[in-house]
């Protein structure tokens, strides 16, 4: 049994019934022609299927509607998500999705309907405006894929935070970008999918509110989690860069105490380094109270002294804590 079928050998299409499913993948001009001449789609909306930068959209017509949608996707060696965009052109009896071919589950679903009759049955049995729900369910609920993914990432950077021996600032600001792309792509695709519900009927003799509603209640709830997610790293960020700047004024204020410190043993030094005669120095004779090492150890004691002055009053000023 044939189970699909090529346009002018270029395109697949999949029937069941009354319903045509017409997928293009990576869509050429030549591609784009074969629609052009099958249906009466608008040339602006064929133009927009070439392109790969458009926003999401929905244009209605009298026997049809064109959308555009963005899903994320990522590409090998790459973890920012980008997106991908999804044109999709939806009649009373057929349905066809442009793409440029990394959208996994979309390709997962079309190569089920051509390989499993059931699937087939279950995708398509009904109308265009359900199969449309499948194929839009279906994408929304890779999202909880991606979604997991970040809710990991910020669970495994969670103790990172607080270790003073990691520098995680890059590790924080790649999920910070992560969350924002995915925002990018979910806020407008939620208003799309509004837009749809209150359209889709026509393209369907059976009821469809519910089922875009469970979509649309599925996307507040990646959004949701996103916005918790985003908090969540501004409030990690936060904390990294306290206790990044904590770590350094330590650093700066146990510097400064030793430079303090040696301060008396810096000017004494500086002053018998003089060509001038000094008590004990070179010109004057060496004192021998103590045998041949008394200026040393003088001039030592001297130095001991004027640095435990200085530590007894900054930690009577409190900046210096013994715990």
């Amino acid at each position: 049994m044939k189970k699909s079928e090529l346009i002018d050998g270029h395109i697949e299409t999949i029937t069941n019934k009354n319903l045509t499913w017409i997928d293009v993948m990576k869509p050429n001009r030549d591609k784009i022609n074969i629609l052009a001449q099958k249906y009466p789609f608008h040339e602006l909306n064929l133009e927009d299927c070439l392109s790969k930068i458009q926003i999401p959209k929905i244009d209605k017509y009298q026997d049809h509607m064109f959308v555009i949608l963005h899903f994320p996707t990522t590409k090998k060696g790459d973890n920012i998500p980008r997106f991908s965009q999804l044109s999709i052109f939806i009649g009373l009896n057929y349905l066809v999705t442009v793409h440029q071919g990394d959208l996994k589950p979309l390709t997962e679903v079309f190569l089920m309907c051509v390989n499993y009759e059931n699937q087939k049955e279950a995708f398509m049995d009904k109308s265009s405006g359900h199969l449309l729900y499948n194929i839009i369910d279906t994408l929304v609920d890779d999202l909880f894929n991606t979604l997991i993914k970040v809710v990991g990432d910020l669970h495994d950077i969670e103790d990172d935070v607080f270790n003073p021996k990691l520098a995680i600032a890059k590790e924080i600001s790649l999920i910070r970008r992560e969350i924002t792309a995915l925002r990018r792509i979910i806020i407008p695709l939620r208003r799309i999918i509004m837009y749809i519900t209150s359209d889709i009927q026509k393209f369907s003799e059976h009821d469809l509110t519910l089922y875009f509603d469970n979509v649309k209640d599925h996307i507040d709830k990646v959004l949701e989690a996103l916005e918790e997610s985003k908090e969540t790293i501004e409030i990690y960020k936060d904390t990294d860069y306290m206790l990044s700047t904590e770590k350094t004024n330590k650093i700066l204020a146990i510097l400064t105490i030793f430079f303090t410190l040696s301060i008396p043993s810096t000017i004494i030094g500086t002053l018998y380094g003089m060509n001038v005669n000094l008590p004990g120095g070179i010109g004057t004779g060496s004192w021998y109270l103590f045998g041949p090492y008394t200026t040393f150890l003088l001039l030592l004691m001297i130095s001991l002294t004027g640095v435990l002055l200085m530590a007894w009053y900054f930690h009577r000023l409190g900046w210096i804590r013994v715990k």
